[in-house]
């Protein structure tokens, strides 16, 4: 199945990828200083502390005392783990293999009341009645055939274990510098999708809480996230950003969720190790075990630097932002 909101052709080419890259890793360290100095965004820094005293007219300079950069990052890190491992047994204890064997017998029970009930991605989307836009959501998840949701989230689950046991070379990973090389494009054909359903988003949270080691979370502010890395550039790209779906026309703008899942794990890869690099200058060592979830703590950081404007962005959209 065709959609015109993958991205175009020219966003595989080396010379293009390499420029998308290029920007990331000059915006990286930036945002990493921001990181530290507004602790993952709950405190107002000193400059912006005193700014905001002389606007409203104090006479005396907010008191500012140092802390520890190393200190700030492993506090964050712990909470950061804290946070992904707060569900991640119902999906481990649900998406695994001998469970699903187990699924297998009654299909039906497998969308009616684990999908529905348990899978958190879905259990939240489903329940949220505050957006109107989500009926189109639950009216997919209510016509999808139970064989064919069975069918799609069993092969996801084993891909996922067939790639950890036989692919996955723990030493060997984190040396993949070309895109071709990380093989994750499988992931994007339309045998590991049900559309309107099951698509990247949520795709992406299965294959992350199951792997965050091996697998990253393309969730959608995971996307906004990058088209700022890269400073909004077009790369060539004939329909402005490959990060976000724009309508001109409409007015419209909201992140593509159709961006493919092997690309954004490259770019997220690569995000990774320039991390790495920069925690490693503050004294602090990155658990391979949760390599992906430092990257989602960071962009997710990102795109609430910019909240107002992507709110601004979306506020014209017609089609709510869900993961599916």
């Amino acid at each position: 199945m065709f959609y015109p909101n993958f991205i175009e052709d020219v966003c595989y080419h080396p010379p293009h990828i390499n420029k998308v890259l290029h920007e990331i890793n000059k915006s990286v360290p930036g945002y990493f200083q921001k990181f530290i100095d507004t602790e993952n965004g709950t405190i107002v820094t000193a400059d912006a502390a005193a700014k905001i005293s002389a606007t409203v007219g104090a006479t005396s300079k907010p008191s500012h005392i140092p802390k520890s950069p190393k200190k700030i990052l492993e506090r964050i890190l712990r909470e950061s783990i804290d946070d992904f491992e707060s569900d991640r047994k119902i999906y481990t204890n649900i998406l695994d293999p001998e469970s699903m064997a187990e699924y297998s017998l009654d299909k039906g029970s497998f969308k009616n009341t684990v999908l529905k009930n348990l899978i958190p991605i879905i259990r939240k989307t489903l329940q949220n009645r505050r957006a109107e836009e989500l009926d189109k959501y639950r009216k997919a998840f209510n016509f999808a055939q139970p064989g064919d949701l069975f069918n799609v989230v069993n092969k996801i689950v084993s891909f996922a274990e067939k790639w950890q046991k036989t692919w996955y070379n723990s030493e060997e990973f984190e040396k993949i510098k070309r895109y071709n090389e990380l093989e994750y494009s499988i992931l994007d054909k339309d045998e590991y999708t049900s559309y309107g359903v099951i698509g990247g988003g949520i795709k992406s949270a299965f294959l992350y809480k199951l792997y965050p080691f091996m697998f990253p979370n393309r969730s959608r502010m995971s996307l906004w996230a990058l088209w700022y890395l890269t400073e909004k550039k077009q790369f060539g790209c004939k329909e402005d950003s490959e990060f976000l779906m724009i309508n001109i026309k409409e007015g419209t703008t909201q992140q593509n969720y159709f961006y493919p899942y092997g690309l954004f794990s490259y770019y997220a890869l690569q995000i990774y190790i320039k991390l790495k690099s920069l925690y490693a200058m503050q004294g602090v060592s990155l658990p391979i075990e949760y390599r992906f979830v430092v990257v989602e703590k960071f962009l997710t950081f990102i795109a609430h630097q910019h909240q107002n404007e992507i709110e601004l962005l979306k506020q014209d959209s017609q089609n709510y932002e869900y993961e599916y």
